[in-house]
């Protein structure tokens, strides 16, 4: 397990923060003593989080919005900053998965992918700089195995991981001379809600779904959870750039 340094008096925002690996990051960044907002479209999930990340004795701001609204990311984290005064780490968690045949996907949900999962973290990361760079804190976005790998009937959601993955890379350049840490945590497949959604696909082909199966089972929520609450914290300093998989050996070869 990583080990978080003291989040005492700061303040992390994580998006994705009702359920699953958000959820689980938010509570290990309670337990470090960091304040939270805590950002999701589920309001039910977000009041769960809440209430548990309390009893860790920080304070909490729950925002139910709808990241696909990209006016939202602006507002989340000025509101953010009203409430605690400061920002000290984005965690860039939630995201959308689509799976679907590529000839009969969406434009609605091909959409909503990409402003979920790419515009939401750059407009939320664009926000919250300048309070990251006068706090010198850090920046974790997750992305996913999927962005090394071409995976079938996740064309959109495969994209948008790259994408999030090369922009990690692309803004820890930018910023290398910066008191700013941007790093990424690119988990293979968790037993999450988002992952469930593959069952949806119409007569899947098994021997494509086969080639990106884990042959050593799923990864643990809790563990990508330990790494990205260890990046927004101070005892990440060494990590700047760096994307860090976490999925059983499945983009090894």
């Amino acid at each position: 397990m990583y080990s978080s340094s003291d989040m005492t008096g700061k303040t992390a925002l994580i998006t994705g923060a009702a359920a699953g690996l958000g959820k689980a990051s938010a509570l290990l960044l309670a337990q470090a003593g960091a304040n939270l907002s805590l950002i999701d479209i589920n309001n039910e999930g977000l009041e769960e989080t809440a209430q548990a990340a309390r009893t860790s004795g920080v304070e909490v701001l729950v925002q139910a919005i709808d990241l696909s609204n990209s006016q939202n990311c602006q507002l989340a984290v000025a509101k953010t900053i009203a409430t605690f005064g400061r920002l000290d780490a984005l965690c860039n968690v939630a995201a959308v998965m689509i799976p679907a045949h590529s000839d009969e996907m969406t434009d609605d949900a091909w959409d909503l992918t990409i402003a979920v999962n790419l515009t939401a973290p750059f407009k939320l990361i664009r926000a919250a700089l300048p309070q990251l760079l006068e706090h010198q804190g850090a920046i974790v976005n997750v992305t996913s195995c999927a962005a090394f790998m071409g995976q079938a009937y996740l064309a959109a959601y495969s994209s948008t991981k790259a994408a999030l993955t090369h922009m990690t890379k692309s803004l820890a350049m930018e910023y290398m001379h910066k008191p700013i840490r941007i790093n990424a945590v690119a988990p293979g497949g968790m037993m999450t809600a988002l992952a469930s959604g593959l069952r949806n696909i119409k007569d899947p082909d098994p021997s494509l779904i086969s080639r990106y199966s884990p042959l050593r089972g799923l990864v643990e929520i809790d563990e990508v959870a330990a790494m990205v609450a260890f990046l927004a914290t101070d005892a990440a300093n060494g990590y700047h750039g760096a994307i860090i998989n976490i999925d059983k050996g499945i983009t090894a070869g």
